[in-house]
């Protein structure tokens, strides 16, 4: 066993983010076939917000340690593991479990960080930078020249997408709160104020024909409206339910409704196709392709980081003692960029 102490914040139930609590325990041995990762970076996601409210689409029963994705350094390798990548910073996408000072996982969930990045600016493009790669590479295929709709465009996705959809020549119209549309025009994107009268009428001013892809992570009406927004030939890639953050009832049932509008869409005979991306998709059903597309994705993000192409957005860091500061910073909407934890 390590001499080090395991740390973890634990989500007791549908609590305020000061109802967090701390967990003290022994760091664990990793097993055959793990690693222990002594985190240097975890984030607050969207994920962990609708956990809080007991609202994430398949989260496990209270109480677990939040936190959906890390980085850190291999601190000890189990049997059939390579002892040489003791030392070596890693990236892990884990669901729940990143909120510790120490996380166990499969050593081949692990994806090497290059040389140049830090953890926190590796953190922020970890689930986000996974989530915005498939969707505008592997699931809508979007091409040079053509035109998006990214709706939450200053978000922790929407930014990264949207920058790597500019850095292949894509035009970029964004949804974004006024006061976040001059970093958006920085970048290129042309941004369009979602708290203003009818979105919808704004994009089709820019967009006369539609645009040729849609990245909705809102849910709601906004499905139907994205749909509609789409050119012929296009693509409306759903992701998400935001706009049912705060509901009582179901947690399933807003996911459920896109996903029976997705498979409805999809048989009308108008060229568009509707997809409901779901970053876990297919790790059941063959876990080592899984896992050699997030290694093969998450490896593209790193590098387009180096390059530029994406600037990584911190919008604070703060120790995992204060995880219930920094969730609550996550929630008021007030900052850009991703809150990082760090040891």
């Amino acid at each position: 066993m390590s001499s080090e102490r395991l740390v973890q914040v634990v989500l007791p139930g549908i609590v305020a983010p000061e109802d967090l609590r701390i967990r003290h325990a022994a760091v664990p041995d990793p097993g055959p076939g793990r690693i222990v990762i002594a985190m240097e970076a975890t984030g607050v996601s969207f994920a962990e917000q609708q956990m809080r409210r007991g609202r994430y689409y398949d989260q496990p029963p209270f109480p677990f340690v939040p936190g959906y994705d890390l980085v850190g350094r291999v601190l000890s390798t189990g049997q059939g593991v390579d002892p040489g990548l003791a030392g070596r910073r890693v990236a892990a996408l884990v669901k729940v479990g990143g909120w510790a000072s120490h996380v166990v996982v499969d050593a081949k969930d692990a994806v090497e960080v290059p040389d140049g990045l830090t953890a926190a600016q590796a953190e922020t493009v970890v689930v986000n930078g996974i989530t915005a790669w498939q969707m505008l590479h592997r699931t809508a295929q979007v091409r040079a020249g053509q035109s998006v709709l990214v709706h939450g465009a200053s978000g922790g996705v929407g930014s990264v997408l949207a920058q790597l959809a500019r850095a292949i020549g894509v035009k970029v119209i964004g949804t974004a709160s006024a006061r976040h549309h001059a970093a958006l025009k920085e970048l290129g994107v042309t941004p369009v104020d979602y708290r203003a009268a009818n979105v919808p009428a704004q994009v089709r001013e820019l967009a006369p024909g539609g645009v040729d892809a849609v990245f909705d992570h809102v849910g709601g009406r906004s499905v139907i409206d994205s749909w509609h927004l789409l050119a012929p030939g296009g693509t409306l890639v759903a992701y998400g339910s935001a706009s049912t953050r705060d509901d009582s009832g179901s947690k399933q049932w807003p996911v459920l409704k896109i996903l029976a509008r997705t498979w409805m869409w999809n048989t009308l005979p108008n060229g568009r196709r509707a997809h409901f991306y779901n970053i876990w998709a297919g790790r059941t059903l063959n876990k080592d392709r899984f896992r050699a597309r997030l290694q093969t994705d998450l490896t593209e993000v790193f590098a387009a980081v180096r390059r530029g192409d994406v600037t990584p957005r911190i919008a604070a860091q703060l120790p995992l003692a204060r995880a219930s500061e920094a969730l609550r910073l996550a929630e008021s909407g007030t900052v850009t960029g991703k809150v990082v934890l760090t040891p």
